[in-house]
């Protein structure tokens, strides 16, 4: 298995009051918030015709989402074949958490590092441009 981690998928973190995070952002920092964070869209260098995410997000600071890390933030990582890859994380030893579970845009898959933060792993489906 050559590629594990292709780049960032996104940043999720806990927040008191997510909307009002959101809006501070909005007003404040012109980023283009909705109802989930912000989306930001590029392109990969090896394939230009695929436009790609990128999501930040603010969670409401009681979510279970994090579990069992106790943490104040989530990380999301872009990787290739998602099954593969937490087959060889599970012989290395890793901690998965969860089952796979697929939506339209991707399959996700969920580890624990050493220190016990829960990292989620992506396996997107980005749309082709024509």
């Amino acid at each position: 298995m050559k590629k594990r981690v292709t780049g960032i998928g996104g940043f999720f973190f806990k927040a008191d009051d997510p909307d009002n995070l959101k809006h501070w952002y909005k007003e404040r920092l012109g980023i283009p918030t909705d109802q989930y964070g912000w989306s930001f869209t590029w392109r990969k260098d090896d394939t230009p015709n695929e436009r790609a995410i990128t999501q930040w997000s603010p969670f409401d600071a009681a979510t279970d989402y994090f579990k069992p890390s106790q943490k104040q933030f989530m990380f999301n990582f872009r990787v290739e074949n998602l099954e593969q890859l937490l087959e060889v994380l599970k012989e290395e030893g890793v901690t998965v958490v969860g089952e796979i579970e697929s939506y339209s845009y991707g399959k996700f898959g969920w580890v624990l590092d050493p220190e016990g933060n829960k990292i989620e792993l992506w396996e997107p489906i980005d749309e082709t441009l024509l």
